[in-house]
């Protein structure tokens, strides 16, 4: 169990949105905490261990800038509870960097890891979540394209 919260508004303070949102969220997951803006294609990132209310303050709120979040916190089902596989991941790919959060799991993974290191993806944590977040950003198809190719290839729940 996770919980997800994602928002779009260019006149809102979209990371104190999302704050909120996960706040509320928060019995879903409880290990970790993480947001993600977006500002003209500037991606910013931070994510932690513990509660929202210990991951995030005013200052780092302020930090976030932006018009697109998302936020997650997490409850690990699949990858250890560490830092890395705190989320949202976010993935340099060839294609494109994205910032992903994903709650579920993934019954073929493992075989999608073995092929993403055939073509060179060296895995950084040991969720699920990584996996997806390579098939888009290595996608060079547009990104709701990437994003649909991705899901074609997944198996499981998420």
């Amino acid at each position: 169990m996770c919980g997800l919260f994602g928002v779009r508004s260019p006149e809102r303070d979209v990371a104190r949105l999302t704050y909120f949102g996960l706040f509320a969220l928060q019995h879903r997951g409880q290990e970790s905490a993480g947001i993600a803006v977006s500002d003209s294609g500037r991606l910013t990132t931070l994510r932690d261990m513990g509660l929202v209310t210990q991951v995030f303050d005013e200052q780092k709120l302020r930090g976030l800038r932006g018009e697109l979040a998302i936020g997650h916190t997490r409850y690990s089902t699949t990858g250890s509870s560490q830092w890395w596989n705190a989320q949202p991941l976010v993935q340099h790919g060839s294609a494109r960097t994205i910032a992903l959060g994903h709650n579920g799991n993934l019954t073929n993974a493992a075989e999608l890891r073995a092929e993403l290191a055939e073509q060179g993806h060296r895995p950084g944590t040991t969720a699920d979540t990584e996996v997806i977040a390579a098939l888009i950003a290595n996608d060079p198809a547009p990104l709701a394209d990437a994003v649909a190719g991705a899901m074609r290839k997944l198996d499981g729940a998420y």
